[in-house]
């Protein structure tokens, strides 16, 4: 599969099966009947024909599973305080920033499928977050959840206040914080297991 927009093009294989190199995944075959059930749920209220890896990693907690979905349903992958195409772009930057192949691309994807560029991809990618191709609204929200991503302590009121000031609200920020901090965890859970990118070839943006 190939998006292209302009002079950018961005590669993206079709998803591999999901693998893990450090913790073993649950098999759907063998899973308990709670977590097949759970399993059902999630391929119904995503509409999805496959299991991404990470919820295969969830699923050796079925009880971290059943939040997980309730989490990615309402807030995740739905239109709250901020947009889904904010979120995507706040999960493929502080994925990338935290080294985590199989969040950043998986969010790629689904930015690209949101009407992202591969130019704007590619500039979360590299950090260069100064490209006009962010709004400065857009640049203050990602350099805020980046602050609480990598160094939550030194956030302060005056942080919060610059953010608002560009153009969020209270609400926006503290949905903000919620998603770096998710986002984060799921890094290292990626991580942790060891799952690779579901894209062999990676989704890289190029200019």
């Amino acid at each position: 599969m190939s998006f292209e927009r302009g002079s950018a093009v961005v590669h993206a294989d079709h998803r591999a099966a999901p693998t893990s190199i450090n913790l073993p995944l649950v098999d759907e075959r063998t899973a308990s009947s709670e977590v097949k059930l759970l399993f059902a749920q999630y391929l119904e209220r995503f509409s999805r024909d496959e299991l991404p890896g990470i919820v295969l990693a969830f699923a050796t907690n079925p009880v971290l599973l059943e939040a997980m979905l309730k989490i990615a349903e309402g807030l995740l992958f739905s239109e709250t305080h901020l947009s889904r195409r904010h979120k995507e772009m706040l999960a493929t930057y502080i994925s990338r920033r935290n080294i985590c192949a199989y969040c950043a691309d998986s969010h790629g994807s689904f930015l690209l499928a949101l009407g992202g560029s591969p130019e704007m991809l590619c500039a979360l990618q590299t950090g260069e977050l100064d490209s006009e191709l962010f709004s400065a609204a857009e640049r203050a929200l990602l350099e805020f959840a980046e602050n609480v991503n990598a160094n939550s302590p030194s956030v302060t009121r005056a942080d919060v206040e610059a953010a608002i000031e560009a153009g969020w609200s209270e609400d926006h920020l503290s949905e903000a914080v919620h998603l770096a901090a998710l986002f984060a965890a799921f890094n290292r859970i990626a991580n942790g297991f060891g799952i690779p990118s579901p894209f062999p070839n990676r989704i890289v943006g190029s200019l």
